[in-house]
């Protein structure tokens, strides 16, 4: 497998991949990044590891396993913006599709019966705004000390941060643990099949709605219930509301905790 090697500066951000060797890493990418600016890491087959750094900087380590398809056809693509850093996994495209591509936000990437797994460890300083998706696999990012959100379709998500927090997935659970609860507009938490976890400070200051089908939805905070309350669905607010934090599952049960 090839070993990527690249330079890039953004703004205020300048970075390296530096080679790693093969035995542990296929890409290694080190970076310093301003408090305030984010780790973007888009991801389609293959989990999402994300600690804490001991320093400064972002690190971010992408490993690629296949059982057939060839791991160097799958490429990892760096792309500096005003706002931080976005790295992609980039899969081959097809002659007759639009390309698959790398850009912060977004972007297009179809695996076209590519296997070619690709599995991140992220490590974020205190700070640096993680945002993290992958397609098929786990998301895992804990004891982090920024704002966070991530997501997958077909894994269970776990998060737990010193700041907020927002996460979803389709078929897996959602667990998530914030230290703050200043977070303007609305926070989301969302699955189809799994359960939803929470836990908020207590000085939550919050407009509710949840909504579950076959499940129930517990609280730890007194909620000013609006309109009918039943033991699938739940609209309210905590405190003097303002914000705005929606949980919503198919199959599961929604529990709001208060942290202790």
């Amino acid at each position: 497998m090839r070993t990527l090697m690249l330079l890039v500066a953004a703004g205020a951000a300048a970075a390296t991949a530096t080679p790693a060797t093969t035995q542990d890493a296929d890409f290694r990418w080190r970076g310093r990044l301003d408090q305030g600016r984010t780790i973007e890491i888009r991801g389609v087959l293959g989990d999402l590891h994300v600690e804490r750094a001991t320093g400064n900087e972002v690190e971010v380590v992408a490993v690629k396993r296949a059982r057939r398809s060839d791991p160097d056809d799958v490429t990892i693509e760096v792309v500096p913006h005003d706002d931080g850093v976005t790295i992609c996994a980039v899969y081959p495209s097809r002659r007759r599709d639009r390309p698959n591509d790398c850009r912060p936000g977004g972007g297009r990437s179809s695996t076209h019966d590519n296997d070619v797994n690709v599995r991140w460890t992220v490590r974020v300083p205190a700070g640096v705004r993680l945002d993290g998706h992958t397609v098929n696999g786990d998301v895992d990012a804990r004891d982090l000390a920024s704002d966070v959100t991530v997501s997958t379709v077909n894994g269970s998500v776990e998060v737990s941060t010193s700041g907020t927090a927002e996460g979803s997935t389709v078929n897996g659970s959602v667990r998530a643990s914030m230290g703050r609860a200043d977070w303007t507009g609305t926070m989301r938490f969302t699955t189809v099949n799994g359960g939803i976890t929470v836990e908020i400070p207590g000085d939550l200051d919050a407009e509710v709605e949840a909504a579950t089908v076959n499940g129930g939805i517990e609280t730890d905070f007194p909620i000013t219930v609006r309109g009918r309350f039943t033991s699938k669905r739940m609209n309210g607010t905590i405190g003097r509301g303002g914000r705005t934090i929606e949980l919503e599952t198919v199959n599961g049960s929604i529990r709001l905790r208060k942290a202790r």
